[in-house]
């Protein structure tokens, strides 16, 4: 009992004060100092499998590339056996340049059970598509095009279809588009 009391005296006269450290003690500003966290969102969106490699540049952040496509676009694909369909852009991936279209490229996945009791399923979910096999599709001329840049005289850049001249780009459009994608994001946050 007198060695664990002698020991614990001991510790005590070695502990050091808040204020100092090795007998020197500090400026208030070291370690009063207000600490910031800003945490950035990941540019990111698809995980990819444990095989699949991204090009990666020299800070290990994935190459995003960019694409002709954005989101809520009507496209046509071009190649691969959907070819000839009609369909809207309904996410991007920019590390991979791939698309997916809706209702395109459907593939059939086997789902677990989630709670015991419940049967699995199969659900067709949509694949990616690259973004090289789709082309822009005007719905008033119903003609796929390449697509152009050019800038209006009020200075905004926009998109427009090379064949029928048609501006795909305008506020209402990116306004809508994004109104939607708030629904969804609720809809699946409330199920």
């Amino acid at each position: 009992m007198t060695t664990m009391a002698t020991l614990q005296n001991s510790m005590t006269s070695l502990s050091l004060s808040s204020s100092s450290f090795l007998g020197q003690s500090l400026p208030p500003s070291l370690y009063s100092m207000p600490i910031n966290r800003v945490e950035k969102p990941c540019l990111t969106v698809m995980k990819l499998k444990r095989w699949e490699r991204k090009e990666c540049k020299p800070n290990s952040l994935p190459v995003l590339h960019k694409m002709h496509v954005r989101i809520g676009d009507t496209v046509k694909v071009i190649s691969g056996h959907e070819k000839g369909k009609i369909g809207e852009v309904v996410r991007l991936f920019k590390h991979n340049s791939t698309v997916i279209v809706k209702d395109m490229n459907l593939k059939t996945k086997h789902m677990k059970s989630k709670e015991q009791g419940e049967p699995g399923q199969i659900v067709k979910v949509e694949g990616p598509i690259h973004s090289s096999n789709v082309m822009l599709y005007s719905k008033e001329k119903e003609v796929a095009s390449r697509v152009g840049h050019k800038i209006l005289e009020d200075g905004s850049r926009v998109r427009y279809l090379v064949k029928t001249g048609e501006i795909i780009d305008s506020k209402e459009k990116w306004i809508k588009v994004f109104k939607e994608k708030k629904e969804i994001e609720k809809a699946e946050s409330v199920a």
